[in-house]
């Protein structure tokens, strides 16, 4: 016989949180409903849930982080909605646990926070350590949670200057002649690194720090011969160093300084005969107790859709991988028709 369901009651008193809580048109319950396999049923401010016990408990914790966080500002969207269920799955801190970890606060006037597992042990890793490796898919935060946190760092002068800086190669398409002097030629591939200096600073904070030489934003070919000290320091893209330049890169650390690399090893640019230098550099570091934290698809916080489609070139490419392997094996065998 099949476990036995279970019914329980969850009430959110204050008028306003319950708003937030349910959603729109009950919406964030149907999306707790669908994910759990409960049934819940409002009446007033009173939800009556129902389903296998587990599940039920699960609905009872999610409800309990998100009329917390309604609580602090009534408005909240769906995608929170799923982060808490994800937290609760993962065992993870709840969400309105995580936004009390406030990074920074962005020029908007918008708390940088962890948004699921994954980031919160990155951040934490990148706090503790004087250098840790991010490696994960696009939309995991890997990128923007770094600056967030050597921002952090920067004003709180535990460092001097902040050095962001990527390999320059094109992602897969020919850019051609780019005109202009070599900063404005290089300026197109360290873009994604001033948006998240941008969003986080202001412009106007971002120009002057420039100026002032308190930021650096510069590619990887401008490191070598440079021994970097009170500085907070981040590779981005570094999947698309080769083995020397990575090397290279971490030896540039000096006294009071920081090291953050990030990169996804499913997005590699380089020519087929080169290999990674962040996959070298996981190889050879294995042992050290140099921190390597792995994100994924569950860490994702760009729209729900980026999910999707990740995992749905997952799933492509393992079944890539499973015809190669099957045709391999299904290949002349050894000794077949000779010479």
């Amino acid at each position: 016989m099949g476990e036995a369901l279970t019914q329980a009651r969850f009430v959110v008193t204050d008028n306003g949180a319950a708003l937030g809580v349910f959603g729109q048109r009950d919406e964030h319950l149907r999306i707790i409903e669908r994910a759990l396999d409960v049934t819940i049923v409002p009446r007033g401010n009173t939800l009556g849930i129902s389903g296998h016990p587990g599940a039920v408990e699960k609905a009872i914790r999610v409800l309990e982080d998100l009329t917390q966080l309604a609580e602090r500002r009534p408005y909240l969207t769906a995608q929170e909605v799923r982060t808490a269920l994800r937290l609760v799955s993962e065992g993870g801190s709840p969400l309105a646990a995580m936004e009390l970890d406030v990074i920074v606060v962005n020029a908007r006037g918008r708390p940088v926070t962890p948004r699921s597992v994954g980031q919160q042990q990155f951040v934490d890793a990148v706090r503790n350590n004087s250098l840790v490796f991010g490696i994960g898919p696009a939309g995991t935060g890997k990128t923007y949670l770094a600056v967030a946190t050597a921002v952090r760092a920067l004003k709180d002068r535990a460092v001097s200057r902040l050095v962001l800086t990527r390999p320059a190669v094109e992602a897969g398409e020919k850019l051609g002649f780019l005109p202009g002097d070599l900063q404005e030629k290089v300026d197109p591939y360290l873009r994604p690194l001033y948006d998240a200096l941008h969003d986080i600073l202001g412009f106007e904070k971002v120009q002057r720090y420039l100026e002032r030489g308190v930021i650096e934003v510069a590619p990887l070919a401008y490191m070598r011969g440079r021994t970097l000290e009170d500085a907070f320091i981040i590779l981005d893209e570094a999947q698309n160093t080769t083995p020397e330049q990575m090397k290279m890169f971490l030896t540039r650390m000096g006294l009071r300084s920081k090291m953050v690399v990030t990169g996804d090893l499913t997005q590699v640019d380089l020519p087929p005969d080169r290999p990674s230098g962040l996959a070298d550099a996981r190889r050879v570091l294995e042992g050290t107790g140099i921190p390597f934290v792995y994100l994924t698809g569950a860490d994702v916080v760009r729209h729900e859709l980026v999910e999707v489609v990740l995992r749905a070139y997952e799933r492509d490419e393992h079944r890539r991988s499973q015809a190669r392997a099957d045709g391999a094996a299904c290949g002349p065998e050894a000794g077949g028709h000779g010479q």
